[in-house]
Order: structure tokens, then C-alpha cells, then sequence
């Protein structure tokens, strides 16, 4: 499966929130790893959604329907 970034949380608290979010919609989803340092507990640095390539889509219109416009899309 190839994995693609969707969105830009402001946290990784956020950004797993969003995956959970999307995994409940059916969407394969989780934070890009190099953004989320867990040795040292939650970062407060922004962190990077990431969808199976071929949900995409769906998971812009669940992010845009259940956030409007507090989640940032990154370009395809």
C-alpha cells in the first residue's frame, strides 16, 4: 500500500485525533513517523496526516466535513 499526506495538524495530539477520525470512516490512516517523536512523549510540533493513496479523496471530504476549515490539506 502506498501511503500519501493528506493534512497538517498543528500538533500530533491533533494528528492522531484526525487518523482516529479516519480510521472510524474506514480509511486507512497514521501519523508519518518521522513527525511524531514518541521517546519523548506527545511532540507539539506540527505533524503530517497519511492515507492509503487511493482514499485520498474520501479522506479530504471526511477532514473537510467533520474539521471545516481548521484542517490544513495538503496538495496532492
Amino acid at each position: 500500500m502506498k501511503w500519501v499526506n493528506v493534512a497538517m495538524a498543528p500538533d500530533q495530539l491533533t494528528a492522531e485525533m484526525w487518523c482516529e477520525l479516519l480510521r472510524n470512516e474506514g480509511i486507512p490512516a497514521m501519523v508519518r513517523a518521522s513527525d511524531a517523536v514518541s521517546f519523548l512523549g506527545v511532540s507539539p510540533k506540527a505533524a503530517r496526516v497519511m492515507v492509503a493513496e487511493d482514499r485520498r479523496d474520501d479522506a479530504v471530504a471526511v477532514l473537510q466535513r467533520e474539521m471545516g476549515q481548521t484542517v490544513k490539506i495538503e496538495p496532492p
